[in-house]
This record gives C-alpha cells, structure tokens and sequence, in this order.
C-alpha cells in the first residue's frame, strides 16, 4: 500500500504545479485586462475631425489693378491673394529686400509709383496694395 499512496502523492504534486501555473497565467490575464480598459476608454472618446479653411470670399474676388500697379503684376483681373503672390515673386525676381532686414522692401522705380515711398515694410504691403484694386 505504501507504494500506492507514494504514486498518489506523485500524480499529486504535478496536478499542484499545474494549478500554481493556472493561477499565475490568471493573474497575469488580471493585469492585462485593466491596461486593455484604460486604452479602450482613451480610444472611445470621439475626436474633432479637421475640416479644410474656407477662403474668405471677399479675398478671392477677382479686382482691376490701378494702372501702376498693372506695369507690376500684369493687367489682367486677380484676386487680392494672387496680387500679393504675383508683387511677392517681383520683389525676390528683382531682389529688392533689404539685405540687412529682408522684412523691408526696397522700392524701384514701378514700385515707388504703387508704395509712394522707398522702402515699405512687409506688414504695410497688404494696406498699400488695397488703394490700387477696384
């Protein structure tokens, strides 16, 4: 008989180990679980889709430039935008920034005649570029 209860106790103690490891896979599957939650709770919040900007229509509205502004950009009606755009590629064709301050223009002699002045910042660019469209 005692080699009956020696098998017993041997078929046992694996069934023991066996049991440890459950409890451990299930501790471990416990610990998981709540890392699995906390993501899903960030993920389940809604987020704002970017919409693309609108341009306003007011700049998009083709205008006539002044005559002196025309010998500029070019006679044809354009939108305030590509006003600035065409006046900015004339600017840096010519290489009338000021090399110690390239927010400053330098005006030659078309530009004099749409500024007024010789040199202009960029900022004023926008408000003097206003009083030559229609």
């Amino acid at each position: 008989m005692a080699k009956a209860t020696k098998k017993a106790t041997k078929k046992a103690a694996p069934k023991k180990a066996t049991a440890k490891k459950a409890t451990a896979k299930k501790a471990t599957a416990k610990k998981a679980a709540p890392a699995k939650k906390a993501t899903a709770k960030k993920a389940a919040a809604p987020k704002k889709a970017k919409t693309a900007r609108k341009p306003n229509a007011a700049f998009m509205k083709a205008l006539t430039p002044s005559a002196e502004l025309a010998a500029v950009i070019g006679a044809g009606a354009a939108a305030r935008t590509e006003v600035v755009k065409k006046l900015w590629a004339y600017i840096r064709k010519n290489n009338l920034q000021n090399p110690k301050n390239k927010r400053n223009i330098l005006a030659d002699d078309k530009l004099k005649k749409v500024f007024g002045k010789n040199e202009v910042s960029m900022f004023e660019l926008a408000s003097l570029i206003g009083k030559h469209l229609k």
